[in-house]
């Protein structure tokens, strides 16, 4: 499981930061430097706390973080990915009626 994490880890680091050096090297030492911190950890129940929080991170990482780029001083272009894309519904005044 552990190993399973890191690998995804680092490819939802290279989605979510795309095309951004910076950030892709800053989260790949991150993760790095988590994992090797407690590479020595013999505790199961610990081992499966730290598994459920990376978990949770990439999770957090994969449904909330979107990239944003400078065009010019006062304008910033979002960059979703296609999985943060939702389908648009229309507002409608009217409620359906169930039936």
């Amino acid at each position: 499981y552990v190993l399973r994490l890191f690998k995804v880890l680092h490819r939802t680091r290279q989605d979510v930061f795309k095309d951004d050096i910076r950030a892709l090297t800053a989260a790949r030492q991150r993760i790095n430097e988590e994992f090797r911190k407690s590479k020595c950890e013999t505790s199961v129940e610990k081992i499966n706390e730290m598994i459920k929080f990376g978990s949770e991170v990439e999770a957090i990482l994969r449904q909330n973080v979107i990239q944003a780029v400078h065009v010019d001083d006062s304008k910033i272009r979002l960059r979703p990915r296609q999985g943060l894309l939702l389908d648009n519904v229309p507002y409608c005044d009217n409620p359906r009626k169930k039936g």
